[in-house]
């Protein structure tokens, strides 16, 4: 049914992504899908990168990790972004293209009253792509 599994991950929070990360590894399994892990960077240096060269290395590291872990085939796919946190919703949507991915699994909040004015990262993909996509609440 799927063939390619989109998972955005902030490697910054890794741990708050856990079941998320867990069922987008279980999807894959049972479809017997390839999971891409998408992240979002910047140009300049932070905390998980120097460079988006070296961001990309951290974030394929991760993949390979995940990989071996779950036994599932895994991608990954680095975003550059001038602000990621103000061009993240366009930067994953651009990701669903670039990647080819029929179903996007991602971690969401529940929703709350901001909600109604700032819609969450999920709902944005949700809403506007092509891909089905499975929003799993923390």
């Amino acid at each position: 049914m799927f063939q390619k599994i989109m998972a955005p991950v902030d490697l910054a929070h890794v741990a708050k992504l856990t079941k998320a990360l867990q069922v987008a590894a279980d999807m894959a399994k049972h479809f017997g899908a390839e999971l891409c892990y998408v992240g979002v960077t910047g140009e300049q240096p932070s905390a998980l990168g120097h460079t988006p060269k070296e961001y990309g290395e951290k974030l394929k590291a991760f993949a390979e990790e995940q990989s071996a872990a779950n036994g599932i085939p895994t991608s990954s796919h680095p975003m550059i972004s001038f602000d990621p946190t103000t061009e993240l919703d366009d930067a994953l949507m651009k990701a669903v293209t670039e990647t080819g991915a029929d179903l996007v699994v991602m971690g969401t909040h529940k929703p709350g009253l901001t909600d109604y004015i700032w819609p969450s990262n999920g709902s944005k993909i949700a809403a506007h792509s092509a891909a089905s996509v499975f929003l799993v609440r923390d």
